[in-house]
């Protein structure tokens, strides 16, 4: 479902819910041949945006993904007198990257927008999408995704969080993604490349092996309705912790979470100097 225009093999692929299993694979079929005499290197449905293993599967589950990506952080570590996210990169804000990349996303059927109470207006204008619902950030980060979660329509199944301050996310990673959390909860992550120490009072402790950790990123996804039972039984405990992410919340409550690879394009625009290098990345045209 392409919502702003763009032209490409995917704006070909339109469904709704009200097609019948013979008309999904009917447009599938129109899809593959497509691709297959236009753009041979796009001949699989997989690499079309057509996501499936099982046409039974897919047609049951294509209309029920969702994403919510949070907006509301302040940005401390970034200083300034704006919130990060409304940064700019290559004449863009940061928040505008990682929405339209959902918006354009053939898997996603609805996006949830989540942004701080005070600059609420000031999406609600810059927003034209008639199809984005912008909702109001908690004080946590876990308190905005529930937010968000908490507006999707009923039908959605299965949501992806999303921190807009990751811009750069790929669309594979999304393919990807959609693909694992049928089987069960995910998140992205990347493999640690350094060697991690650690360190109290200034003093090396210890040395970990590094073969076993990874680096969470964003998308984090979950089936709507595990996420939702885990916020309530959240209301009925302290919490030891503050959540930090979307897997943390299903650890607590021993729900198994699969990874999905990630990479450095994906990574979370933090400090300035994040903020430059990704800056002189795309003005050499590095991007992946």
């Amino acid at each position: 479902m392409r919502r702003r225009g763009a032209t490409s093999t995917t704006s070909l692929w339109i469904w709704t819910p009200s097609d019948s299993f013979m008309t999904l694979g009917m447009k599938c079929f129109i899809l593959l041949i497509y691709n297959a005499g236009i753009r041979k290197e796009s001949a699989s449905l997989f690499q079309g945006r057509c996501i499936f293993a099982h046409m039974s599967e897919y047609a049951t589950s294509f209309s029920g993904f969702a994403a919510v990506l949070p907006a509301g952080g302040l940005g401390k570590r970034m200083g300034g007198s704006i919130p990060k996210q409304m940064l700019e990169i290559d004449g863009r804000p940061i928040w505008r990257y990682s929405l339209d990349l959902f918006l354009d996303h053939p898997g996603i059927r609805e996006v949830v927008l989540v942004v701080p109470a005070e600059w609420r207006s000031h999406f609600e204008s810059e927003v034209s999408e008639s199809d984005v619902k912008i909702v109001t950030g908690g004080v946590e980060r876990w308190q905005s995704v529930q937010n968000g979660v908490s507006a999707l329509s009923p039908d959605i199944r299965w949501v992806l969080v999303h921190d807009v301050a990751r811009p750069f996310l790929q669309s594979s990673i999304i393919d990807s993604v959609l693909e694992r959390v049928q089987q069960g909860a995910c998140i992205v992550a990347k493999p640690v490349a350094d060697t991690v120490k650690v360190v109290r009072d200034g003093i090396i402790e210890t040395t970990i092996d590094r073969s076993s950790v990874w680096l969470a990123q964003t998308p984090q996804a979950s089936e709507v309705s595990v996420l939702k039972e885990c916020y309530q039984r959240m209301g009925h405990e302290a919490l030891p912790f503050v959540p930090t992410d979307e897997a943390s919340i299903l650890e607590r409550y021993s729900i198994p979470v699969g990874i999905v690879q990630g990479n450095s394009w994906n990574d979370k625009v933090t400090n300035p100097e994040d903020l430059e290098r990704f800056k002189y990345l795309l003005s050499q045209g590095l991007r992946s």
